[in-house]
C-alpha cells in the first residue's frame, strides 16, 4: 500500500529540557533526585549536556532532513527565584530558537515539561491558590522571545502532572483502580488548575497574533477485556479522568498533541498487568505500535474539529531495528486515521536523544545515542530511516 502523507505534513523529533540539558539545579526534580533516601534511582546530573551542545543536536535534526525540533523552556532556569527573571537564560533559549531557524528547522517550544522551580513547588505547586497567576506571569515573561515562533505547547502531559499530584481527599473517581496496576487517580483539583493555566497561557499567546498553541496529552489506548461483562464500563471509568477529560479541554485550541506508546487492558476489576509472554520495551510497556492510531482516534472523538499533532511517539529499546519496526507500525496506523478523515498536522519522534527518563538513563528512546562519558552523539540507522521517510513524505524502506 502506498502510504504518502499530505503536502505540508511536518516531521521531526522531540526533547525536554530537564531530560537533556543537565544541571537543572533550581528545579523540583533536581531537589527530589538529591534528597536523602530518594526513591529516584539515579540523578540527572549532566544529562546529555545539551545546554551547551544544542547546536550539534539541532544540526543533526537538520542533516537528517527533519523539519521540526520540539524542545522545552526550563521555568526553573528562567525564574530561579520568585519574581527574579534571568535575562541570560531568556537569551539562551532565544539562541536555541535562532539556531533552529538558521538550520532550516522549525522550533516547537514547550513552556512546561513536568519540572517547576523549587520555590513554586515549596509554595504548593499546582495546588497553590496563585498557581495560575504565577504560570501566567511566566508565560508573559517568555512571550518576549516567542515573537516569531509559530508553534507553542503550553503544558506537556497535564494528565500525568495531575496523576503525579495524586488524588484529592474525598475524590473517589477511579480510586478503586489504584491498588496494583495502571495509573493512579489524578487530582481533580490539579486537573482543573492545569486547564485554567492552559487557557490563561493561550490567552497570552493569542495576543502575540501569530502563535498556534495547544497542549499535549498522554493517551493510554485503554481497551476493555473482550467478552467480559462490566469490562467496557470499567474501561470508560478508568480512561475518562486520565486522558479523555484532558482532550476535551482542548476544545477551541489551534491543535492538540497526542503522545502515545502502549496500551492498557481493563477488566471488570480494573486495569491489568502486561500479559506474560508479550514483547516489552525497556520501560516495561507492551510493544504495541497501534497505540498511536488509537490515541489519535480518541483525540478526534473528545476534541472534535481540533487538528491533531503527534508530539511524542517512540520506543525504548536496545535494538534499533526493532525501534524502526515500531515506528513503521505506528505510522501505518497514523496514516489509516488520516485516511478516515482526521486532520493530523505532523509526527515528532520521542526522543531525539537517549536521555534522562525521570529516574534512569536505562530506557533508551533516542534515534541518536549519547555516550554517557563523553556525550558524543551516535546517529542511529533508525534516525536515518526516519529522515528518508520525512524527505519522501511517505513510508519508505
Amino acid at each position: 500500500m502506498n502510504r504518502t502523507f499530505p503536502d505540508g505534513f511536518i516531521w521531526g523529533a522531540a526533547s525536554a529540557a530537564h531530560q537533556i540539558e543537565g544541571n537543572n539545579v533550581n528545579s523540583d526534580w533536581w531537589e527530589l533526585e538529591h534528597r536523602p533516601e530518594t526513591p529516584v534511582a539515579e540523578p540527572s546530573g549532566d544529562a546529555c549536556d545539551s545546554y551547551h551542545r544544542y547546536p550539534e543536536d539541532i544540526r543533526i535534526v537538520a542533516e537528517l532532513g527533519l523539519g521540526m525540533y520540539r524542545f522545552s523552556l526550563e521555568w526553573a532556569r528562567i525564574e530561579p527565584e520568585r519574581g527574579f527573571v534571568s535575562r541570560a537564560e531568556l537569551d539562551h533559549y532565544r539562541r536555541m530558537i535562532d539556531t533552529a531557524r538558521d538550520q532550516g528547522v522549525t522550533p516547537m517550544v514547550t513552556l512546561h515539561h513536568f519540572t517547576v522551580p523549587r520555590w513554586f513547588a515549596h509554595a504548593g505547586g499546582w495546588r497553590a491558590n496563585d498557581a495560575v497567576e504565577r504560570f501566567t506571569r511566566y508565560v508573559e515573561t517568555v512571550s518576549a522571545i516567542l515573537d516569531d515562533v509559530e508553534w507553542v505547547g503550553t503544558i506537556n502531559e497535564p494528565n500525568m502532572v495531575a496523576i503525579t499530584a495524586g488524588a484529592d481527599a474525598g475524590d473517589a473517581a477511579g480510586s478503586q483502580w489504584e491498588s496494583t496496576h495502571g495509573l493512579p487517580n489524578p487530582s481533580r483539583r490539579v486537573s482543573e488548575v492545569l486547564a485554567a493555566a492552559h487557557r490563561s497561557a493561550r490567552s497570552v499567546l493569542s495576543g502575540l497574533g501569530h502563535v498556534r498553541s495547544g497542549w499535549t496529552v498522554a493517551t493510554q489506548a485503554v481497551q476493555a477485556a473482550p467478552g467480559e461483562p462490566g469490562a467496557q464500563e470499567a474501561a470508560q471509568a478508568y480512561s475518562y479522568p486520565r486522558d479523555a477529560w484532558f482532550l476535551e479541554q482542548a476544545a477551541g485550541d489551534d491543535w492538540v498533541g497526542v503522545q502515545a506508546y502502549t496500551r492498557t487492558i481493563v477488566g471488570p476489576e480494573g486495569p491489568r498487568p502486561v500479559a506474560d509472554g508479550v514483547e516489552r520495551t525497556l520501560t516495561g510497556w507492551e510493544y504495541y505500535p497501534p497505540a498511536l492510531a488509537e490515541g489519535v482516534r480518541l483525540a478526534a472523538r473528545y476534541a472534535p474539529g481540533v487538528p491533531v499533532f503527534v508530539t511524542e511517539n517512540g520506543m525504548a529499546t536496545g535494538d534499533d531495528a526493532r525501534r524502526r519496526d515500531y515506528v513503521r507500525g505506528a505510522l501505518e496506523g497514523l496514516h489509516d486515521t488520516m485516511q478516515e478523515g482526521t486532520e493530523v498536522l505532523g509526527y515528532l519522534y520521542w526522543s531525539l536523544l537517549d536521555n534522562y527518563e525521570w529516574g534512569s538513563f536505562a530506557p533508551t528512546f533516542g534515534i541518536v545515542g549519547v555516550d554517557r562519558a563523553t556525550f558524543a552523539r551516535d546517529v542511529r540507522e533508525s534516525a536515518r530511516w526516519l529522515g528518508r521517510v520525512a524527505q519522501a513524505n511517505a513510508l519508505v524502506d
